[in-house]
């Protein structure tokens, strides 16, 4: 199912105005880490997610509020869920605390594996702009909870 075709029977379903905005992305911008991810959400395990402020800022895209929409996308395109914010937190990077770690459900869930992941993943970021990893780097911080499942 595409994300136009999940947010429509979402919002019929729950007489939401179709114009409602939201998002339509993957974990990760896409590749087996946003499969592996979207099954954590569709299972319970993943309730939190994290990006760089940098990341949205070198995309001209506003930071995400409590309340804002997303359908979560498989690698292929195909819509897994529909999840809405439910808090949106921002922190330095080597701030993030460990329930925050544990909510995103990822290897064992604990902060040094967050970590040792997340400098890999934000490191792009930062090179993009011809910067180094920065540990002081604000984080946008998204708890969720899953709306819609197909």
């Amino acid at each position: 199912m595409t994300a136009e075709a999940m947010w429509h029977q979402y919002c019929v379903q729950n007489g939401i105005d179709e114009k409602t905005a939201y998002e339509a992305w993957p974990f990760c911008g896409g590749g087996p880490a946003a499969d592996e991810l979207a099954g954590l959400v569709l299972a319970g395990k993943k309730t939190a997610t994290s990006s760089t402020c940098l990341a949205f800022e070198t995309a001209h895209e506003a930071i995400p509020q409590v309340g804002s929409y997303s359908v979560i996308l498989y690698d292929n395109g195909e819509a897994a869920c529909i999840i809405r914010d439910t808090k949106v937190t921002l922190m330095p990077f080597d701030q993030v605390p460990k329930e925050h770690a544990y909510k995103e459900g990822e290897d064992d869930r604990s902060l040094e594996m967050w970590r040792e992941v997340h400098v890999r993943a934000f490191t792009p970021d930062f090179e993009a702009v011809g910067k180094a990893f920065d540990e002081k780097a604000v984080c946008v911080l998204e708890e969720f909870e899953v709306v819609y499942l197909s």
